[in-house]
């Protein structure tokens, strides 16, 4: 944790429903350990869609690390498998992350789907897609 650096993903859940989820697509600290903890501080206190975690929540929350791969383009959808793979779509300044394996995505379209509404890309609009591993930590 202290030698290697990658991107990583924290996510908090209360009672089973999403309540913070930070990351970064590729290292930005000197090392895992740094960036778990500077993530880990945005997802209780700085998502956008929530409101900053209060101490009396803490006996309730679950918390999720996601050590993620290096991301490499792909060519076509069927490059990508919702179980396995993350996905980053792009267009022009417009990025879009989505984590693989999560409930409720089954299918490749839908995860693209979700993906470029997180970016507030159109579904129609073309984009350049992403593929990476990842590793959850509960």
């Amino acid at each position: 944790m202290i030698q290697k650096r990658a991107g990583i993903f924290v996510s908090i859940h209360e009672n089973g429903q999403l309540r913070g989820c930070i990351g970064t697509t590729g290292p930005t600290e000197k090392n895992m350990a740094e960036e778990i903890i500077r993530n880990a501080i945005e997802a209780a206190s700085k998502d956008p869609r929530f409101p900053a975690i209060e101490a009396k929540e803490l006996p309730y929350l679950d918390i999720s690390v996601d050590v993620l791969s290096p991301s490499k383009t792909i060519a076509s959808v069927e490059d990508l498998d919702v179980k396995k793979y993350g996905i980053i779509v792009e267009s022009g300044n417009r990025r879009g992350l989505l984590l693989p394996n999560l409930d409720g995505v089954d299918t490749v379209e839908k995860q693209i789907a979700i993906a470029k509404q997180k970016a507030g890309i159109p579904e129609e609009e073309k984009v350049t897609l992403y593929r990476f591993e990842a590793i959850r930590h509960l």
